[in-house]
């Protein structure tokens, strides 16, 4: 189960041991090295050779943006030429903050002295100081690259000599007339707690699926619960991908005595990931991803999600999603996703913002007691510790990135459904429905070495001989 200590031994299975246990609830937080992402730090410094998503495009107006994200304290703005910028939150001349600065036909003005910085930090003017100033040779103000991708502001944190091309995976353009809406979640807590929530997918069955507290309004209690197979028990792998530096899990599930639903989520280390459809299980016979998102660390003890909901007929052929309802700190599926309901309701109808912060600003690892269940959660933690000392190969997403010639990266991330017949035992049935995700997985990795105009007719042939095969 990977670096876990026993602190939760003491009075294992034993009645009323209250008393035994109180002092582990105060427990200090170990996995450390995953948990903290300050500056210096390795998961920071790990997170930040990577582009990390820090607002929405509608938050930049004709004023600056105040943001922290990865313990600093920035502000992001789009000068009047249309050009982003994500800037050191102080001013380099006295420290007044930016993010009362006054944006420029280029650039940025401070408000104290007027010191003129363009988006890249270069200082521009200096109106106090003589024309013939050296500062614009010797001052700049810290500033990160950035750019704009559907509505996502993302920045490029670490070091300059290690920045990588940003991967465009097919999941954000394909099927054709792909809609990618902007949204982001906040968290009040640690961010490996929302980010490991994602592979945990035994859940979905339980705390999304009438988990609630008896006669409580239904439009309450279906908003909070995931129709369609969901509510079904899934039978649930984990592999890991990419040389060590992703994961994914398939899940299978009967739908009725004919079909059965394959369910691929997908996670890129340090902090991406992306989900299959969300509002019904496996509308079509294959689908890719509904949702991207980037679990990004405020600082500690605070996060933010950010990310896009994928909309199109393939993913969601009934119009069921809403775009409307997705921004800033706002997303359109499942009650629950959000820290903007009142507490009764939220005791009334829980769900994943209540479940993933209740775990304490910090989760203490120690305390849990995991089970078969929790495999996925503890593979994804082992992973992680392994990308920061170093001890995983390259990643080749990053190498892909660099060299696609206009090719979009191929994704993990599906639903398909496939006709099975019941098995006459449901241990033999379980075995043909694990069966069955093992091989769709690997049809999925065979795309890995096909050119994007052959991917999908290849998954689609291969899920025919599935079928024929079982």
């Amino acid at each position: 189960m990977g670096n876990r200590e026993p602190l939760a031994a003491a009075g294992q299975g034993t009645a009323y041991s209250g008393y035994r246990l109180r002092d582990l609830q105060n427990a200090a937080p170990t996995n450390l090295e995953i948990l903290r992402t300050g500056p210096g730090t390795p998961m920071g410094e790990y997170m930040r050779r990577y582009w990390q998503p820090v607002c929405l495009s509608q938050e930049l107006t004709d004023v600056p943006k105040a943001i922290r994200i990865l313990h600093e304290d920035l502000v992001a703005f789009r000068d009047r030429q249309g050009n982003v910028g994500v800037l050191h939150r102080k001013c380099a001349h006295r420290g007044a903050s930016l993010e009362f600065g006054i944006v420029q036909e280029r650039g940025i003005r401070c408000c104290y002295h007027g010191w003129h910085f363009d988006v890249d930090g270069k200082l521009l003017e200096a109106p106090a100081e003589p024309p013939d100033t050296k500062l614009k040779e010797t001052v700049c103000q810290g500033a990160y690259p950035a750019f704009e991708r559907d509505g996502l502001v993302f920045a490029y944190m670490g070091p300059a000599d290690r920045r990588p091309e940003f991967p465009v995976f097919d999941g954000y353009v394909l099927p054709k007339g792909t809609r990618l809406i902007p949204f982001s979640n906040v968290f009040d807590c640690n961010w490996l707690q929302v980010y490991e929530n994602q592979i945990d997918h035994y859940h979905t069955a339980l705390l999304h699926n009438n988990m609630t507290v008896a006669g409580v309004d239904s439009k309450l209690a279906d908003g909070a619960t995931l129709q369609g197979g969901f509510g079904e028990m899934p039978i649930i792998d984990w592999h890991p991908t990419d040389d060590n530096n992703g994961m994914i899990f398939t899940a299978g599930r009967r739908l009725s005595d004919d079909e059965v639903w394959i369910r691929i989520s997908q996670m890129g280390l340090p902090n991406w990931m992306q989900n299959a459809a969300i509002v019904a299980a496996a509308p079509q016979r294959h689908s890719g991803p509904a949702m991207s998102r980037w679990q990004v660390p405020v600082d500690d003890e605070h996060s933010i999600a950010f990310g896009w909901r994928h909309f199109n007929d393939e993913v969601d052929p009934e119009h069921r999603g809403r775009e409307e309802e997705c921004g800033v700190d706002k997303i359109d599926f499942l009650i629950g996703q959000t820290r903007h309901r009142p507490y009764e309701e939220r005791q009334r109808v829980p769900g994943d913002y209540e479940a993933i912060v209740s775990q304490g600003p910090i989760a203490v690892h120690g305390l849990e007691h995991p089970g078969r269940s929790d495999v996925g959660v503890y593979m994804c933690r082992s992973l992680l510790r392994d990308a920061v000392a170093g001890k995983a190969p390259p990643d080749p997403v990053r190498v892909k990135a660099g060299s696609t010639d206009g090719q979009t990266l191929p994704r993990y991330a599906s639903d398909s459904r496939l006709r099975i017949r019941r098995r006459p035992s449901r241990e033999a049935d379980s075995d043909v429905i694990r069966k069955a995700a093992h091989q769709v997985f690997a049809i999925m990795k065979e795309c890995d070495e096909l050119p994007v105009v052959q991917r999908r007719p290849h998954v689609l042939r291969r899920l025919d001989e599935i079928e024929a095969s079982l």
